[in-house]
């Protein structure tokens, strides 16, 4: 399985990439994302459960929707208005 991960604004700012390409089984974007937090330092930071919202190809949806290869996947923090 292959997908296109993307980051935007605060979340790129830590990570310091604005997208890679990951191979794996994964079932959801959660999965995704624990997989990359794990990795420790700005990334488990960056990608912290409960800070993070995902689009799966364009479209905005829960952490535990599924993911199939081929997906583009988009983290981003929540958007603060004011």
């Amino acid at each position: 399985m292959m997908l296109k991960i993307l980051f935007f604004a605060q979340t790129r700012e830590l990570v310091g990439v604005e997208q890679l390409e990951l191979e794996g089984d994964f079932s959801t974007a959660e999965s995704v994302r624990e997989h990359l937090a794990m990795q420790g330092g700005k990334w488990a930071l960056a990608l912290a459960k409960g800070k993070l919202l995902v689009a799966i190809n364009q479209t905005l949806c829960p952490l535990e929707s599924a993911v199939k290869s081929g997906d583009e996947i988009a983290f981003f923090p929540p958007v603060t208005g004011g």
